[in-house]
């Protein structure tokens, strides 16, 4: 056990890379220690990605199985050159675009990283935030940053301190308070090894947007199978699920309606996943919590891991979650929603 310390920081503060928190966590990763930071995303668990024994514990505190890569977060492209061994036209046009942004680049690495990072890899994961806590932190730290979600493997990502607290307390040497991150889900992860280039993971930035920038993009059949070893992070193992089983409903309301009456004559306590149009479609249920509007999903991908959280506060039995569209950012959510489901879909 270490004792965790919590550093508030005001995002909109002037001159952050030289506020005494960000200089306090800087300290702390050049001391080989792990600290958890927000970006625009969610709260990741950063260390140094050039030292093995920082990366380790990363693996240690999160639980997180060694052949899952790390995604290595830069400031500047010159830290980008320093891991990376080119920067072809087409993945410099994404970072022309995107960056800084929720856009994660798989290229090819000089080897400068711990290979714990690319889980023995050829290839390096790379993404410039742009939340400036998180920039500010690089800066300060003047190191490359590895760092997944800060979070129990497996558990749904933090989006507040209070959830990485909740599951690392103990664990790391401290937490970069910056508040609510915005996007809610992690990048997008584009292997751009690849011709045309590769989603690995969907995310902030959506194959939409990928597509009007660069032309032709893939989807790795890795997305949908898991017999592989993983190109990039959320590829093979179970993700982002809350205590009680989850199952994902296509039909919708009335299948929803009829699976909870079959479940209150079994006596378990039931939640509903839904959006702001249906929270009062399912009084039979036990708990009904609302992840963001149908109409806006961006919203419900800003409060999706809040509310798979909050229904472990509830204490239900099983959760029963509507779908949504796959256009846009609506990718990203059903993935994520899957895993949290482990895959399981009432039809």
């Amino acid at each position: 056990m270490v004792e965790t310390q919590v550093w508030r920081v005001d995002p909109d503060a002037p001159d952050l890379e030289h506020a005494p928190q960000i200089i306090a966590a800087a300290e702390k990763l050049a001391q080989g220690e792990i600290v958890a930071f927000p970006t625009e995303t969610v709260y990741g668990l950063g260390g140094n990605a050039k030292l093995q024994d920082s990366v380790r514990k990363i693996y240690e505190a999160k639980g997180r199985p060694s052949d899952n890569p790390l995604i290595v977060h830069v400031a500047t492209l010159e830290q980008v050159r320093d891991i990376c061994t080119e920067i072809h036209p087409i993945a410099q046009k994404l970072i022309d675009t995107f960056w800084p942004g929720p856009l994660t680049l798989v290229l090819p690495s000089r080897g400068e990283v711990s290979n714990a990072v690319t889980a023995g890899l050829s290839t390096v994961a790379v993404r410039m935030p742009s939340h400036p806590v998180a920039r500010a932190l690089i800066l300060a730290s003047n190191l490359p940053i590895a760092a997944p979600s800060a979070n129990r493997s497996g558990r749904p990502s933090p989006t507040r301190a209070d959830h990485v607290f909740h599951d690392l307390d103990g664990s790391i040497a401290g937490i970069l308070d910056g508040g609510e991150t915005g996007v809610g889900v992690e990048s997008t992860v584009v292997d751009c090894t690849t011709t045309p280039i590769t989603i690995l993971r969907p995310g902030g930035i959506s194959k939409e947007q990928l597509i009007e920038a660069v032309g032709a993009v893939a989807e790795d059949p890795g997305l949908t199978r898991s017999d592989q070893a993983p190109k990039a992070p959320g590829m093979k193992y179970k993700h982002y699920a809350p205590e009680a089983t989850m199952y994902l409903v296509p039909a919708g309301k009335d299948r929803i309606s009829e699976l909870i009456a079959f479940e209150k004559n079994n006596d378990r306590r039931i939640g509903v996943l839904t959006t702001e149009e249906n929270r009062d479609s399912y009084p039979e249920a036990d708990v009904v919590l609302v992840c963001g509007r149908r109409s806006e999903p961006e919203t419900v991908a800003h409060n999706l891991f809040d509310v798979l959280r909050h229904f472990d506060q509830k204490k239900v039995d099983a959760i029963y979650s509507e779908t949504f569209s796959e256009d846009g950012i609506g990718k990203a959510i059903m993935n994520r929603l899957s895993k949290a489901a482990g895959g399981r879909v009432i039809e």
